[in-house]
């Protein structure tokens, strides 16, 4: 079975802290209510992500990726920039095999 996790990332890029992960704090879909059935629902969170490189040529994208799979446990090709991808706040979607 394959698990979705969507991320709202606040992405820090040429930051002297990084490659950091902070935060995670998990929410729930928009139009949910605690308690209903959510096996097959994707999980949101919320992260900041400090990162070295720059935001040239997609450089802090790349490292975005690379950093997100590496902190979950996946490949890189099952992190996906859903939407952002020229601005700090990024959608980020995380699929893997539960």
């Amino acid at each position: 079975m394959t698990r979705t996790v969507n991320l709202t990332v606040h992405v820090k890029p040429g930051s002297r802290k990084g490659p950091l992960v902070s935060g995670g704090e998990p929410g729930r879909e928009p139009g949910r209510e605690p308690g209903d059935d959510a096996s097959h629902a994707p999980t949101v969170a919320a992260l900041t992500v400090f990162l070295q490189q720059r935001a040239v040529e997609g450089a802090a994208n790349d490292a975005l990726v690379k950093l997100l799979a590496k902190h979950f446990g996946v490949s890189k090709s099952a992190v996906t920039i859903v939407r952002g991808h020229a601005s700090r706040i990024k959608h980020v979607r995380i699929e893997h095999d539960s």
